[in-house]
């Protein structure tokens, strides 16, 4: 029995090996020689378990455990897939799932949020880009795999998960208990015009409808007497890149270079080229990032940037420029490889670097104004910004439904940004 086992095992090993050498047929011969050396070094300690370790083992549990290895050794966006995660990422891209709303990834070897989703239990429990997730239902996430980790986080709606994070800007350890919800984004979370005639678009996530939204969101704003526009992309994880190059054309030139996908062969090398007949390129553009600004967004900025079509305004972005390609497996499994990197007009590597604003902003919050002690007939006293007609308080509801954007640090530096250029124009 165990000879046959160990045959069985040494076949695989000589499969693999057979595989490799059909793949792999590089001239360096010094290269493909260690290569081979080292499949057949998998393939003895593959025997070896089998025939002397103390337990009885499965030759799938142990491939598909040298598998998750391997990929995980490469970076944190690789993964090797079993069949029930692979299905599990294609039901995924229904839209919507019971989670808490976060875009979370492997940095530093830790489990990193790279941003909140506004208006997500994540979001109303005070989670922040850059936390550090180290504690899941009280199980360490040291040697959790990035895609072990989104498991655990997602779940049925209206359970309670407990989440401890390191947060290294205050260097403390912080617990949170969340309930799961059912996670559904809006693309435009804000469109309205501020003072001064500007126009303000706030968009969360680039989906396969924020083209045609933003299109509408643009045309309601021209009708209220737009003259410029920040674009607010903070805590924007990214999407479909197809979605952010539509975004990006629509203030660019036709025929300009938006973003250069270069991977290790010639043949996985895509340029996508701007080819909007109509771009809008006389309207003054401010865009708004910060460190959970990524991929898609970061796209956006450092296309805008070269072109110095945009001032970007903010706090340097994320850093994830690289593309994850999904190539299924025979036994229904997949592997989740990095293939190539994201590269600005200019060729700049956003993966690791993350795009630098032209004006760096921290964020800070001015204290929101407190209502309460207002007396019925005292409406002159409350700040023009809500709106009121004189001789009334603004009901609660519209207090709440209104953007304070006077309180937002980044978004009133923008602002001013804008009015700069204004005063430029006008003397030139």
């Amino acid at each position: 029995m165990i000879g046959r086992k160990l045959c069985a095992v040494v076949i695989l090993g000589l499969i693999i090996f057979t595989a490799y050498s059909a793949v792999f047929s590089a001239p360096d011969r010094k290269q493909k020689d260690d290569l081979f050396r080292q499949v057949s070094l998998f393939s003895d300690t593959l025997a070896i378990i089998q025939t002397e370790y103390v337990d009885q083992t499965k030759p799938r549990d142990l491939i598909y455990g040298a598998l998750k290895g391997m990929l995980a050794a490469l970076d944190p966006y690789s993964q090797f897939m079993d069949p029930e995660t692979y299905n599990e990422l294609k039901v995924d891209t229904e839209g919507k799932f019971g989670g808490l709303g976060i875009e979370v990834t492997i940095a530093d070897g830790l489990l990193t949020i790279v941003t909140p989703i506004e208006d997500t239990p994540a979001w109303r429990a005070g989670l922040k880009a850059g936390d550090r997730i180290v504690k899941i239902n009280n199980e360490l996430t040291r040697d959790m795999t990035l895609l072990d980790a989104v498991k655990r986080l997602r779940g049925k709606p209206q359970e309670v998960i407990s989440i401890t994070v390191l947060r290294e800007s205050q260097n403390k350890l912080m617990d949170f208990k969340i309930t799961r919800d059912i996670i559904k984004i809006a693309d435009i979370k804000e469109a309205r015009v501020l003072e001064g005639g500007v126009g303000y678009i706030r968009l969360v996530e680039f989906r396969e409808n924020t083209a045609q939204d933003l299109d509408a969101a643009l045309k309601r704003l021209n009708n209220k007497k737009m003259r410029a526009l920040i674009l607010d992309l903070r805590n924007n994880p990214g999407g479909l890149l197809e979605a952010a190059v539509k975004i990006a054309e629509k203030f660019i030139e036709k025929g300009k270079l938006i973003v250069a996908i270069k991977g290790r062969k010639g043949s996985q090398d895509i340029d996508f080229v701007s080819r909007a007949n109509s771009p809008i390129l006389d309207l003054p553009l401010i865009v708004l990032i910060n460190e959970g600004s990524a991929s898609g967004s970061e796209i956006v900025a450092a296309c805008f940037q070269d072109y110095k079509r945009a001032i970007i305004v903010g706090m340097k972005s994320f850093g994830k420029g690289s593309v994850q390609t999904v190539i299924p497996l025979i036994d229904g499994s997949a592997l989740r490889l990095t293939t190539a990197k994201y590269f600005s007009p200019l060729g700049k590597e956003i993966h690791g670097k993350g795009v630098i604003p032209d004006i760096e902003v921290e964020e800070a919050k001015v204290p929101p104004l407190d209502l309460k002690g207002a007396e019925p007939h005292s409406c002159d006293k409350i700040p023009k910004q809500f709106g009121q007609s004189k001789g009334r308080l603004p009901e609660a509801a519209e207090i709440k439904g209104a953007l304070d954007y006077k309180s937002d640090n980044q978004l009133m530096r923008a602002l001013d940004a804008l009015k700069v250029i204004k005063i430029y124009k006008e003397k030139k």
